[in-house]
């Protein structure tokens, strides 16, 4: 693909980049419930004092709180059951978490997990049940002991009322906690929302802007790039501040060469970058601009959402689970992304400066690794089985029908290996010719 000038700007997208903190407080447990505590903490004294105000307009335009104090008595029951049962509500909230985490990680995969510790719903539901316990205790401190209507200086009216919105918005949002928790434990939900984040990440290479394909020319020959080592802590790589990276590229009249991939693990003094041209920046600089992390996310990664799509396939097809319908439906959404990726040149992403200089080359998957990787270890697991088999070949000839001349290759290699794996497996002619029949829903 010749290497073409930038689209105007108004067209190109960008990928914005992944905040450490942003992406620390989206996977940590604690900020909402806290941020919950703490606006119980301010409501509490906001509504203790609307009860004394309530009180104080009562007796200057009645001259006597007695139908005020009269509600006391009520009004601290309500509180005083709220406070207890929501302790209760809590556990019964944090249960629910635990088993779904549980049969989350053993019949989906350990990848998977992140949409249910990522959950805002979740994270609401504890905050809200946390808010509510937390303000009904405040609340109970500022009662009076007393029930003369002469000496009573507040009565828990709008504290009552406010308790009893955080009660109805807690049971609110518990139903729909429920209602999320039981669709992310069905196979076909976990799997439409893996593809669906998918989609985002190639939407937002595909509208990226910066031509793609071999960089001729850009990289210079051997021993005349620089490489930079990697300083910092090691893991997996993010995300990256293709911004950050492209201006400092600028300042230092260079092109920077990204050298491992986004999701790649990264070890303390490796390469991360190879500066052609111009002069290096320090290491630090460089790696102020990636995002590293204990395991990757989908923010800038095309490749982890077809990793999840294959964990759970062959996770069906362990001989514990057992389960091909499953890796048939993994198989769809595969199928689905191949099929939206076909027609694109990936491989390479070649960012510009404002001048349309190119100053930033970032690798991607190319179409046979990401070929390789939709098909191989499903193939290598599901041989045996026909559902599985039938679907994937019914997958690899739509492919070989959507997919231009020079993307066929990778296919019919595969397709190549599938029938030499069946082959293998089943011995007998009929079996075998069932097995390889294509048939989009396995076995019906």
């Amino acid at each position: 693909m010749t290497d073409s000038r930038p689209a105007p700007a108004r067209h190109r997208g960008r990928l914005r980049p992944l905040s450490p903190l942003r992406e620390y407080l989206r996977e940590a447990f604690w900020f909402a419930p806290l941020l919950g505590c703490a606006g119980a903490v301010l409501l509490a004294g906001v509504t203790l004092w609307l009860d004394e105000q309530a009180v104080r307009v009562t007796v200057r335009e009645t001259g006597s709180a007695d139908d005020l104090v009269n509600f006391t008595t009520a009004a601290q029951s309500i509180v005083s059951t709220v406070s207890s049962a929501m302790l209760t509500f809590i556990g019964v909230v944090f249960s629910i978490s635990l088993v779904s985490l549980q049969m989350a990680a053993s019949q989906f995969s350990p990848r998977v997990l992140r949409l249910y510790v990522r959950s805002r719903l979740t994270k609401a539901t504890f905050a809200s049940c946390l808010a509510t316990f937390v303000f009904t205790l405040l609340v109970q401190l500022g009662y009076e002991d007393t029930d003369d209507p002469a000496l009573v200086i507040s009565v828990p009216v709008a504290s009552t009322l406010v308790a009893l919105l955080l009660v109805f918005l807690s049971l609110g949002l518990f139903v729909l906690y429920v209602q999320a928790t039981l669709r992310l434990l069905r196979v076909p939900h976990v799997i439409d929302r893996v593809t669906r984040e998918s989609l985002s990440v190639l939407a937002g290479y595909r509208l990226l802007g910066p031509a793609t394909g071999p960089a001729a020319g850009l990289l210079p020959p051997d021993g005349a790039a620089v490489q930079l080592p990697h300083e910092g802590h090691p893991g997996v790589l993010r995300g990256i501040d293709i911004t950050r990276l492209v201006r400092l590229a600028r300042r230092n009249g260079a092109v920077f060469h990204l050298v491992p991939r986004i999701g790649d693990f990264i070890a303390p003094g490796t390469p991360t970058v190879l500066v052609a041209g111009g002069t290096a920046p320090r290491p630090r600089r460089v790696a102020a601009a990636l995002s590293i992390g204990v395991d990757r996310t989908m923010h800038q990664d095309l490749s982890f959402g077809f990793r999840q799509l294959v964990d759970i396939a062959i996770r069906a097809l362990s001989p514990a689970v057992n389960d091909p319908t499953t890796a048939v439906q993994a198989v769809d959404r595969i199928h689905q992304l191949l099929a939206l990726l076909a027609p694109y040149e990936i491989g390479e992403l070649r960012h510009r400066d404002a001048a349309g200089d190119v100053r930033l080359v970032q690798p991607v998957p190319e179409w046979p690794r990401t070929v390789e990787l939709a098909f191989t270890e499903i193939r290598l697991c599901g041989a045996d089985q026909p559902q599985v088999t039938r679907r994937l070949v019914a997958a690899l000839g739509d492919l070989l029908r959507i997919a231009p001349e020079a993307r066929r290759a990778p296919l019919l290699v595969q397709r190549a290996l599938l029938q030499r794996a069946v082959e293998e497996h089943v011995t007998d002619p009929a079996e075998r010719a069932f097995a390889l029949e294509p048939d989009r829903q396995g076995i019906g």
